[in-house]
């Protein structure tokens, strides 16, 4: 059976990462934006990986341009924004293509594994997907879902 874990990734650093090194973790996967309404969601984002980071939880940021181009700049731009902004410390991947025929092979997955409301393709920055422990997608999240309602959900598989 396929799991997020089947993935790898680019860091904002241009590090290939194996989206096995997070295997037994409970992950939150959002699409992120420097530039949105969305963005203070950073600090949501935040609080949970610190909270919950001891016990086995991790979120994973993937910044994407798509939306009303609010991602313009580079890895560098990004990683200065998210950490002088929102002292960012969970993982943050290269900018990618989260919807079309240059989506990110993870996006197609986690969109084939929960569809969202209005069919499979991402509407939005700071969509949100819960992983369990076992790589499996178990919840996706709109836009509008704020992080911290999140926590109890979260919790529960952890």
């Amino acid at each position: 059976m396929a799991s997020v874990y089947d993935f790898v990734a680019s860091s904002l650093a241009g590090e290939e990462i194996p989206l096995q090194r997070f295997a037994g973790k409970v992950l939150l996967i959002v699409n992120t934006a420097s530039r949105c309404g969305f963005t203070p969601q950073y600090k949501g984002l935040e609080a949970l990986h610190r909270e919950l980071a001891p016990r086995g939880f991790a979120v994973l940021g993937f910044p994407c341009n798509q939306f009303g181009g609010q991602e313009p700049g580079d890895a560098k731009e990004i990683a200065e924004f998210c950490a002088s902004n929102y002292d960012v410390s969970f993982p943050l991947f290269a900018k990618i293509d989260v919807n079309g025929s240059n989506a990110h092979p993870l996006y197609n997955y986690l969109k084939a594994e929960k569809s969202g409301l209005l069919g499979p393709s991402i509407k939005w920055n700071f969509t949100k997907f819960l992983v369990d422990r076992a790589g499996q997608v178990v919840a996706r999240h709109a836009p509008t879902t704020k992080p911290d309602s999140l926590k109890h959900e979260i919790e529960a598989l952890l």
